[in-house]
């Protein structure tokens, strides 16, 4: 039975200052399945994340998230987003007030926070194991742990759809596999996963389907074992994108 659809692209091109960066992009996500997004640097990845967010135009093509178009879709909650890297990192923003952030689309303006809000965050922050940095400031965390707190953002929301642009981006291997984990309880419990990677590494098993794109364009959808013959530009990748190495994220780049 094929599975609903929480994510659908069909024909989408984006332009950066007059220039074509997608080109006639097709990707989708049903219930319960986790993408990864692939490519080498420059194929367009984190444009294509931002567009689907419609924090960037498209030229042309169409984006549904749920069923609705981008342009009418207004349920932002469903939602759960964790960019590369901070926005926040300058401010005073304590870890706490980073991942409490993420229950905002579930509350009323000006309300205080519920009991429930509370305990989203409280368990979010256990998840990625950063419960004793709570009353940290976010600008004075390494760069792994502002992305674990990131992730508990969008852990806290409960979103329907988490889009994590590069999560494993400076986090050691311990904390992605406690990641990967955390991943596979959300995907089991229903939920949908659209995740940027550069090298698959621990997250390898939970994978149901790649989306490889290359200078703008999709150049292959379908199972990671489909991979083995399929290149990268000579610029990003000499070897083939399931060398071991690339996969297990041991590439020295």
């Amino acid at each position: 039975m094929p599975l609903t659809e929480v994510l659908a692209v069909q024909d989408l091109t984006v332009e950066l200052g007059g220039l074509p960066v997608l080109r006639r992009i097709d990707l989708r996500v049903g219930q319960g399945e986790t993408v990864a997004l692939m490519g080498g640097n420059g194929s367009g990845k984190s444009t294509l994340v931002r567009a689907l967010l419609r924090l960037i135009p498209a030229e042309r093509g169409t984006i549904r998230l749920f069923g609705t178009p981008l342009a009418d879709f207004r349920d932002w909650s469903r939602i759960g987003y964790v960019p590369q890297r901070s926005t926040v990192t300058q401010s005073a923003a304590t870890v706490r007030e980073v991942v409490a952030a993420g229950r905002l689309a579930r509350r009323m303006p000006f309300v205080p926070k519920r009991a429930a809000d509370r305990q989203a965050v409280a368990e979010a922050l256990n998840a990625v194991g950063m419960a004793d940095r709570a009353g940290s400031e976010l600008s004075r965390l390494s760069g792994g742990q502002q992305q674990r707190v990131l992730i508990a953002r969008a852990l806290a929301s409960e979103a329907d759809l988490l889009v994590l642009d590069e999560p494993t981006a400076g986090v050691d291997l311990a904390h992605q596999r406690i990641l990967a984990g955390l991943i596979e309880g959300l995907v089991g419990a229903g939920r949908s996963a659209l995740i940027v990677l550069h090298e698959v590494g621990p997250l390898r098993e939970l994978i149901d389907r790649a989306t490889v794109l290359q200078e703008g364009r999709v150049i292959h959808d379908g199972p990671l074992g489909e991979l083995s013959e399929l290149r990268l530009g000579r610029h990003e990748h000499e070897g083939a994108v399931t060398d071991d190495r690339w996969l297990e994220g041991t590439v020295e780049r």
